[in-house]
C-alpha cells in the first residue's frame, strides 16, 4: 500500500514553469510520484523572466499596465496547471490542487486580500484551486472569510506553532462556516530555521539541523488538535542548502499521516532516488517542548526567530513580486 493510501500523505511539487508544464509535469502525475502543486511570486519571477516560454503572450499584453499582465500570465499557467491536476482532484479531492499567492503587498490588508482571492478564484474558475493567503492578523480573517464563501485556502508563512493555531482556528470556522467540503492547508516553513540558527546553535552546542523539523512537528500538534480532517498541514521550504545533508532530509524527517510535503522538483527527485520510503516517527508534542526549553537555557529566542522569518518571507515575496512586475513592460 503507497503512503498516499495508507497514512492520507501526499507530495506536491513546489514549481511552476509553462515548457515545465508540458513535459516533465504531466510525467509525474502520471507516474502517481506528485499529487498536487504549489506557486510562489518568487518562483512566477523566476519562471517568467527566465523562460522563452512567455515572450509571445507577454509582447502580446504590453498594451496593459504590469499587474495585468502578471496575472494574464500566471493565470494561464495556473488554468493549465489545474486542468492537467483536475483528474487527481475527481479521484480524490483532497489532492489535485495548484495554488496561486495573492499580490504580497496586500498582506496587511484583509479586505484587500478578499476581494483579490474572490476575484483571482472567478477568473480562474476551476474547482481544484487553492488561494494561498499568508498568516498575518488581516490574512486570518481573510482565510476565514475566503473558506466561508467556499474557496479552497492555503495559509502559507507560517513559522509559529501560533501562527499555525490561528490559521487552523479560521480555516477551521470558515470550513464549518461554509457547509460545503472545502480543503485548507497550514503551510508551515522548515529548512529556513536551520539555515538561520546553524552557526549560532554551533557556537552554543546545540545539535544542528534539528530546529526546523522539531519546530514544523509543533505546528502539526497544533493543527490536528482541531480535528478537522479538511485542514492538513503542510510542510514547506523543505529544499536543502548545501551539501552537509541529504538533499530529501526535509521530506524524509517529516512523512506525516494526513500531511502535505511540497518541494522542489530536484528535492523529490533526489527523495525518489534515494529518500526514505516509508512513514516518519513522530516527535510527541512533550519532547517537542523540552527541546524548545533546552534551547531556551541556550538563550535562544524563539519569538524573535519567528519573527524574524516571517518579516523576511513576506519582504521576499514583496521583492519579487515588485522585481517581476518591472521587468513585464518592454
Amino acid at each position: 500500500m503507497s503512503l498516499k493510501e495508507d497514512i492520507n500523505y501526499s507530495l506536491w511539487c513546489d514549481f511552476i514553469e509553462r515548457d515545465f508544464l508540458e513535459n516533465r509535469f504531466q510525467e509525474i502525475i502520471k507516474d502517481e510520484i506528485i499529487q498536487g502543486a504549489t506557486s510562489n511570486p518568487a518562483i512566477f519571477e523566476s519562471s517568467i523572466t527566465n523562460s522563452v516560454a512567455y515572450k509571445q503572450q507577454l509582447d502580446m499584453l504590453q498594451a496593459n499596465n504590469e499587474k495585468t499582465i502578471y496575472e494574464e500570465l500566471a493565470l494561464t499557467d495556473i488554468k493549465r496547471a489545474a486542468q492537467l491536476l483536475s483528474d487527481l482532484h475527481k479521484a480524490n479531492n483532497d489532492d489535485g490542487f495548484i495554488s496561486i499567492e495573492v499580490d504580497p503587498s496586500l498582506c496587511d490588508d484583509a479586505q484587500g486580500t478578499i476581494e483579490e482571492g474572490l476575484r483571482l478564484y472567478s477568473s480562474i474558475n476551476a474547482e481544484n484551486v487553492m488561494i494561498k493567503v499568508p498568516a498575518t492578523e488581516a490574512g486570518y480573517i481573510a482565510m476565514r472569510e475566503l473558506t466561508s464563501k467556499g474557496i479552497h485556502v492555503n495559509a502559507t508563512l507560517i513559522f509559529s506553532p501560533i501562527q499555525a493555531v490561528k490559521c487552523a482556528q479560521a480555516l477551521d470556522e470558515g470550513i464549518k462556516d461554509s457547509n460545503k467540503d472545502i480543503k485548507a492547508v497550514v503551510s508551515v516553513f522548515v529548512s529556513r530555521f536551520d539555515r538561520m540558527c546553524d552557526g549560532d546553535f554551533i557556537n552554543k552546542g546545540l545539535e544542528t539541523s534539528k530546529l526546523g523539523i522539531i519546530n514544523a512537528t509543533k505546528c502539526y500538534h497544533e493543527v490536528n488538535k482541531f480535528g478537522n480532517k479538511n485542514i492538513r498541514t503542510l510542510f514547506a521550504s523543505t529544499g536543502v542548502k548545501g551539501k552537509e545533508l541529504a538533499p530529501s532530509y526535509y521530506i524524509d524527517n517529516l512523512i506525516f499521516p494526513n500531511s502535505v510535503n511540497t518541494a522542489p522538483l530536484a528535492t523529490i527527485e533526489d527523495w525518489l532516488k534515494d529518500g526514505v520510503q516509508e512513514e516518519s516517527e513522530i516527535m510527541c508534542e512533550k519532547k517537542c517542548d523540552e527541546y524548545f526549553k533546552t534551547i531556551a537555557l541556550k538563550n535562544v529566542n524563539m519569538n524573535k526567530i519567528y519573527d524574524d522569518l516571517l518579516t523576511q518571507g513576506l519582504d521576499a515575496f514583496k521583492v519579487s513580486f515588485k522585481d517581476l512586475l518591472a521587468k513585464l513592460i518592454n
